[in-house]
């Protein structure tokens, strides 16, 4: 009987999504046999799960998508804390879901997709749908793998950002804040600050002291360098926000008008130091365009060893890179979990002793 794989990708979109569907595609045809397996493409992540929005896709449909950026299945955030409430359009969304597999008749179900993707994808498992993840995100939080698809294209991406602003940075005098994309982990502005020679670095894992950073300005003002890059994560905050829970730091920003730390520190940065100071927001481009060459291969390895675990009937885990060996983690151990910076990692030690201030 013809084996029917479902696949989705859900959350923000990033580079490498169609290469993984690629991936995925192409080793199931070679697994199967072409005429063996239907590959089962669910539009807008968990939502067309939910509103059964599936089609049955033709082998000729995953050429040509390699170098795609985007999702060729469309994709959207259906938050996790939802999925198990049933709302004014009174829909039981996991019955739903599980209604839908039953009704496209799937052997198996491929979720592309972060943190949010993960902690649905077990709860399906737990449900009792045969459920295998790949794990995407340009911020490469996800616990188990040593990295995500995606992450080291929007980390070229940051660096070239970086890059730019030197030179601009460097022919007025001023000091360049740019903020990047990472709510809550600061793997994307930690590597893409060292690759871009930023001068300060703020991730979340370090609260920031406003006073500590003007230092670091001026500190390079005073041996002749007129000019500073520093590099924000969006989800940075500072020593004293800290100290508030979490709904206590953002009713405070809202008060105060922000959305992130990025404004403030440059507002706080140019009143201490009186170096015209201005801010970067690259936002949705670091999610955009082509994958990398890096992000082409993982991915494809990725697709290939999900098709394995398909051919295994190895159900409830998720794809991971650990070391140079791609492998596979229990989707109960890693859902709901979040891979941060640690304050022994290679990179921090790396550029503190390159002389990079993280603002503590």
């Amino acid at each position: 009987m013809k084996k029917r794989i479902g696949i989705l990708t859900s959350g923000g979109d990033c580079p490498g999504l169609n290469a993984t569907i690629r991936g995925v595609a192409k080793a199931l045809y070679q697994e199967f046999g072409t005429d063996d397996v239907q590959i089962v493409g669910i539009s807008d992540g968990y939502a067309g799960l939910i509103q059964n929005q599936c089609r049955d896709m033709a082998p000729n449909e995953f050429s040509g998508i390699l170098t795609m950026g985007g999702t060729i299945l469309g994709t959207k955030r259906t938050p996790f804390k939802t999925m198990q409430v049933i709302g004014e359009d009174n829909v039981d969304k996991v019955k739903a879901m599980k209604d839908t597999y039953k009704k496209q008749k799937l052997d198996a179900l491929l979720t592309l997709g972060g943190n949010g993707t993960h902690k649905t994808a077990n709860l399906l498992s737990q449900e009792g749908l045969n459920v295998i993840g790949l794990p995407k995100t340009i911020d490469n939080d996800i616990f188990g793998t040593d990295v995500t698809f995606g992450f080291h294209t929007a980390v070229d991406i940051a660096t070239d950002v970086i890059d730019r602003l030197h030179t601009t940075a460097n022919s007025h005098g001023r000091i360049m804040v740019v903020e990047i994309m990472g709510n809550k982990a600061g793997w994307l502005t930690l590597y893409s600050g060292i690759a871009g020679g930023a001068d300060t670095i703020v991730i979340p894992e370090i609260p920031f002291d406003i006073e500590k950073l003007s230092e670091a300005c001026l500190r390079r003002a005073a041996t002749g360098k007129a000019f500073s890059i520093i590099a924000v994560a969006e989800g940075a905050y500072s020593q004293d926000e800290a100290k508030l829970k979490k709904k206590e730091r953002q009713k405070a920003r809202e008060e105060r008008g922000e959305i992130t730390a990025t404004n403030r520190i440059a507002k706080g940065i140019q009143e201490i130091t009186g170096i015209e100071t201005r801010t970067c927001v690259p936002g949705h481009m670091l999610r955009g365009g082509s994958p990398t060459a890096y992000d082409r291969i993982l991915a494809t390895k990725f697709g290939s060893r999900a098709a394995h675990l398909v051919a295994q009937e190895k159900y409830g885990y998720t794809v991971a890179m650990q070391g140079n060996e791609i492998t596979e983690n229990k989707l109960d151990e890693i859902a709901g979990k979040s891979k941060f910076v640690p304050m022994d990692d290679q990179m921090i030690i790396t550029a503190r002793d390159i002389g990079v201030s993280f603002g503590d």
